[in-house]
């Protein structure tokens, strides 16, 4: 039987899949005490394709970078549940790092990133808002467009 956080994912439509093996030399999370740090996820679906791929402000909306960024959510959700088991032993979302694949002039990356904070927060209620940093880079792996990581404290 699904836990409280995994049936309120599951009443929006979103099942969480095997978390994609790490692509070099890292491990997709690290518990330490009752810290979980996850490794940045891109912005996979399911299958594996890129939900935007290439810069925000050239090419992909905010919209679509928004939606990135909510799949680089369930990628951290899913890596939470292949350490714990289950995500109601998430005590709380502490920070989320954004990294937004951005055009020089790019400015509303912290728009971009709200797809991942309004996840967490439509996940984990009040315990899901989080100290947040989004920086715009020059590049992603995969010409991603997003990059989310996340701390989480756990029981």
């Amino acid at each position: 039987m699904a836990g409280t956080v995994e049936q309120k994912l599951a009443a929006q439509g979103i099942v969480l899949h095997e978390p994609a093996s790490p692509v070099a030399n890292y491990v997709g999370f690290v518990r330490t005490g009752n810290l979980l740090f996850v490794s940045g996820q891109v912005c996979f679906d399911a299958q594996g394709k890129l939900i935007a791929k290439g810069k925000l402000g050239a090419g992909v909306t905010v919209e679509q970078g928004n939606a990135a960024a909510r799949g680089c959510a369930i990628n951290l959700l899913a890596q939470i549940k292949a350490a714990l088991g289950d995500l109601d032993k998430v005590v709380r979302v502490v920070r989320l790092g954004g990294f937004v694949n951005s055009a020089p002039d790019f400015l509303d990356g912290p728009k971009v990133l709200n797809g991942a904070s309004d996840l967490m927060v439509a996940a984990f209620g009040d315990k899901g808002r989080h100290a947040r940093t989004t920086v715009g880079v020059a590049s992603l792996p995969a010409d991603a467009s997003v990059e989310v990581e996340g701390i989480f404290e756990v029981s």
